[in-house]
This record gives structure tokens, C-alpha cells and sequence, in this order.
């Protein structure tokens, strides 16, 4: 069928003629040309807060990353109902029901993917048992930068087996061509910078729901587990911003530098900008992650070639107002944002 599709394109010699839709990377194998200069690749990714109907919609992304965003109150926010976003997930068909209800969705999508789509791929046996363990260690470190081989630690020593280093990565690859995957790539302002940037991707799943099925948690256990909640709305907000980003031709990146220092989510802007959020589930961390965003953007300036960031936010769960703090930094309530 690509072949096809690639000659009709060339015979025709009109664009937008077709729409092709799947839900794996398959192999070349057989494939006669790649398609290059006749069709694009799009990522279609779960639906954002705001595509949702969860999100007001009063901020702009793209208006507040050209400094014209103007402060406005943007309503409460209830930690259940963040809970019931994280727990509910993208997905188009479960954002109406019972949390309940809502939960079963992505973990039956986990099960099909389990015993039938990573066989199904290309064709290889795999072992399903060690790849849900591997699923479940992703979990555990969602919105963390562990290392492949921490990876296979934690599962020695959470569920007491063994995998192999390579059993590992060839299994991160199916789950990377079966989407289920979306990682953060690290960002290094100036390539001649004297500060050492580590290279290690954030994982997260494709949606934060993903992760929470596999942790079977529930929202009374969300409630009583404010550190867990807190990675997982970091995945949440992390979706939201690549999708609004991507909007107007913006990346999302990590930076993690071997000073400790962190920055949660970079926007990196078509003219080489760059934009740094932290992102904190409640609003009694908005002061030092703001005074955190500035002491990065200070140094980054002292830097020989140093481009410090355009601009400068902390994207909060229980804000109820965006607006810009006398130190230059925005404080932007999730639930208020848009592309």
C-alpha cells in the first residue's frame, strides 16, 4: 500500500490525496522507497487538557512565549479533579463515566499491546511477562532521566528478576515503535558552553494514564502520595506543552547539567530562542521554583556566548490566576493553558 500510494502521488502530482493512519512503526522490509519528498510523518498524540474540555483556554502559549500575555484570574483548581485528568487520560472515548470506569480503558489497551502487538510488530516471539515488567519499572520512574541499566536494576530489585541488558534496550525499541513511548530529548543552550549537559532523554509514556494503570493506583492512593502525584502531573503538563508547542513550531526538551542543576521543560522557538518552565503540582512552590528559574538564567548569562531564556514560567496545578510576578517570571495555571 505505500508503494502504491507513493506512485499514485508521483502519477498525479497533487498533494494531501491520501491519509494513512496505524499504530506501530512497521519494518521497511519490502518497502521499495521510503516516501521521502512524497509523505510527511505526523505523531498524533492523546488530546491535551484544553482539546479535552479541561482547560478554560484563557492563556495562550504562544502569546505568553512573545511576552504579550496580559494577568487574569483563571478559577480554582481541585487536587481530585487533576487526579481524575491524570487518571482519565487523552483518550477521546473516556472523558465522560466514572473515574472508575475511566481507569479500565488504558489498561486494556496495555493487555492488547501485551499479547498481541509486540509479536505482531515483525513478526518476533517476545516474552510478555518481562516486557510488562519492563512497563512497570518505566512507571515507577515515569518523568525521570534513569539510566537503561538503572532500569534493569530496578526491576532485580523491585520484582526480583532478571532481564539483560540488551533484552532491555531491544524491548524500549518496540515500545518506542508501538508509541507507547514519548520521550523528553535534553537541551544544550550553546553547543560551546563550559557546562557539561547530560544526554539522557526523560521517559514518559504517551500519556500519564498509561503509567498510573500500570501502578494500579487509584485516586484515595493519588491523594496519599503526593510524591507520586507530583511526577505524574509533571508528565501531564509535559504532554501539554509538547502538543501546544508543536502548534507553532516549538520543541519540548529537559536540561539537566552535571552541576545538579534542572530545568523541567524547555520550549525551543523556530528563531533560537528558548523558553524554561518548572513545573509544581501546588502553589507554595511557586517561589523557589521561580527563584530557582533565575539563578539558572543568571548563570546562563555569565557564560561566554551565554543566551539566557526568552522567557520564563512556573506552570502550577492549584494556581488561580496567570500573571507575572515583579521578577519577570509567569505563573501559568495548567487548567488555563492553550496552544
Amino acid at each position: 500500500m505505500w508503494d502504491a500510494v507513493r506512485y499514485k502521488v508521483d502519477e498525479r502530482n497533487q498533494k494531501g490525496q491520501f491519509i494513512l493512519t496505524g499504530s506501530a512503526t512497521p519494518v521497511n522490509k519490502g518497502i521499495l522507497h521510503s516516501g521521502a519528498g512524497r509523505i510527511a510523518r505526523l505523531r498524533m498524540r492523546p488530546m491535551s487538557l484544553y482539546e479535552s474540555g479541561h482547560s478554560s483556554g484563557a492563556v495562550s502559549l504562544q502569546t505568553l512565549c512573545s511576552g504579550e500575555a496580559k494577568a487574569e484570574m483563571t478559577g480554582e483548581v481541585k487536587l481530585t479533579d487533576l487526579i481524575d485528568y491524570i487518571i482519565r487520560g487523552g483518550w477521546p472515548a473516556n472523558q465522560k463515566g466514572d473515574i472508575e470506569e475511566a481507569a479500565l480503558l488504558p489498561k486494556a489497551y496495555l493487555d492488547a499491546i501485551l499479547e498481541d502487538d509486540i509479536s505482531r510488530l515483525d513478526g518476533v516471539r517476545r516474552d510478555s511477562h518481562k516486557m510488562e515488567l519492563l512497563l512497570r519499572s518505566l512507571a515507577r520512574n515515569e518523568s525521570t532521566t534513569i539510566s537503561t541499566r538503572r532500569l534493569k536494576n530496578d526491576i532485580q530489585e523491585v520484582d526480583h528478576a532478571d532481564m539483560d541488558i540488551k533484552t532491555v534496550s531491544s524491548y524500549l525499541d518496540v515500545l518506542q515503535r508501538l508509541f507507547l513511548l514519548d520521550n523528553q530529548k535534553p537541551f544544550s543552550w550553546h553547543v560551546r558552553s563550559s557546562v557539561r549537559v547530560k544526554q539522557a532523554e526523560k521517559w514518559h509514556f504517551a500519556d500519564p494514564s498509561l503509567a498510573a494503570a500500570l501502578l494500579k493506583l487509584t485516586p484515595a492512593m493519588l491523594l496519599h502520595d503526593l510524591e507520586t502525584l507530583g511526577f505524574l502531573f509533571e508528565a501531564l503538563c509535559e504532554r501539554d506543552l509538547r502538543i501546544y508547542g508543536e502548534s507553532f513550531g516549538a520543541e519540548l526538551y529537559h536540561y539537566q547539567d552535571y552541576n545538579e542543576k534542572e530545568i523541567d521543560a524547555v520550549l525551543g522557538f523556530n528563531d533560537g530562542e528558548w523558553g524554561a518552565f518548572e513545573i509544581k503540582l501546588g502553589a507554595n512552590q511557586i517561589d523557589k521554583a521561580a527563584e530557582g528559574l533565575l539563578k539558572q538564567k543568571e548563570a546562563i548569562a555569565a557564560e561566554r556566548d551565554g543566551k539566557p531564556p526568552k522567557v520564563l514560567g512556573v506552570i502550577c496545578g492549584l494556581s488561580s490566576a496567570f500573571y507575572q510576578r515583579p521578577d519577570g517570571v509567569y505563573v501559568i495555571p495548567i487548567t488555563a493553558l492553550r496552544p
